[in-house]
């Protein structure tokens, strides 16, 4: 409702007159009219239009009759309901023919749902989490992530501390060495079990064993949201297969020593290479960066005297150093 200031200042509305204003109108109605001299501190109620000219005598004022004032004050109300009903009417209208439609079964449908997007996905994470109630499972491989991420993951656990929710988390032996990984686990404390492994899956957050995340594209620019009862407990069994094998992060790694000058880590290396991934996949695979993968790579490929990428791939086959690992 449109507000009107009096010469005072103050301000004024039909339904909250000031206490002057509403003195004077009960006057003008209990007595039919009422001098103009006597409106010069409720100069209002001439702007709301409560009080009128006496069109017997301009120096005398007479009241408009409450009814007549509550009538014209709700006409515009009643036309804008009435227009908001229209509308509602007519886009009722244009949905109609499409309730009837659909190219799956809705509970199919909302099993699987595609964020595109880095807000969107946050926005999804974030109000999952928020309503999480007794467990949070999460694989966060790869290494390098910037401190804005670690931001947003605590912001987002922070809430669940304290409330009795198991969470647990699982990293690549490379996060025991990252400052900023070791900051953020001291800051949300013991509450969060932490292991790690030397190998792991892709991203992946499951929610009470009824939501899950997972990526959908390399750049993490897409995402899935997984309610598919079936879907969601597969990735728990995977979650737990692989929290089984790992260490806890208070307990030290133990690492395989080196065969004919091959690290644990070339092994696992050259292992993949077998199974024929690329430089980007092992890295992420194994928490490092390409340019370290490579470097190791570079190495694996001087020890078994390799002049070519196709060459390494043979030589790792017949020199049984993945027989050796096993």
């Amino acid at each position: 409702m449109r507000i009107e200031p009096d010469k005072t200042g103050h301000p004024h509305t039909h339904a909250e007159l000031c206490e002057a204003g509403t003195r004077v109108y009960k006057e003008a109605l209990r007595t039919g009219r009422i001098p103009r001299s006597d409106i010069e501190s409720t100069p209002c109620l001439m702007d709301l239009d409560l009080l009128r000219p006496d069109p017997d005598d301009v120096q005398w004022l007479r009241p408009v009759p409450p009814s007549a004032a509550l009538a014209r004050l709700l006409l515009p109300i009643e036309k804008e309901i009435q227009e908001r009903r229209r509308l509602s009417i007519e886009l009722s209208d244009a949905f109609e023919p499409f309730m009837n439609v659909s190219a799956q079964d809705p509970s199919t449908t909302h099993a699987i749902t595609v964020l595109e997007g880095l807000t969107r996905i946050n926005t999804s994470l974030d109000r999952v989490v928020a309503e999480c109630s007794s467990e949070l499972l999460t694989v966060q491989p790869g290494s390098g992530r910037s401190a804005t991420t670690f931001g947003e993951a605590l912001r987002r656990v922070r809430p669940l501390l304290g409330r009795g929710i198991r969470m647990r988390t699982l990293y690549q032996h490379t996060a025991r060495h990252q400052p900023i990984t070791l900051a953020y686990l001291e800051r949300i404390g013991p509450e969060v079990e932490v292991r790690t492994l030397e190998e792991i899956i892709d991203r992946l957050i499951i929610v009470d064993r009824k939501v899950a995340f997972v990526p959908a594209s390399r750049d993490r620019q897409v995402a899935l949201e997984l309610r598919h009862t079936g879907l969601v407990e597969y990735l728990v069994g995977v979650f737990e297969q692989f929290w089984l094998q790992a260490i806890p992060l208070e307990n030290p790694v133990t690492y395989q020593p080196p065969l004919d000058g091959i690290s644990g880590i070339q092994r696992s290396i050259a292992k993949l290479l077998v199974e024929g991934h690329v430089d980007e996949a092992i890295a992420r695979r194994l928490g490092m960066n390409v340019r370290t993968c490579r470097a190791h790579i570079a190495k694996l490929a001087s020890a078994l005297g390799s002049g070519s990428r196709a060459q390494l791939g043979y030589l790792i086959a017949q020199s049984g150093l993945l027989e050796q690992e096993h």
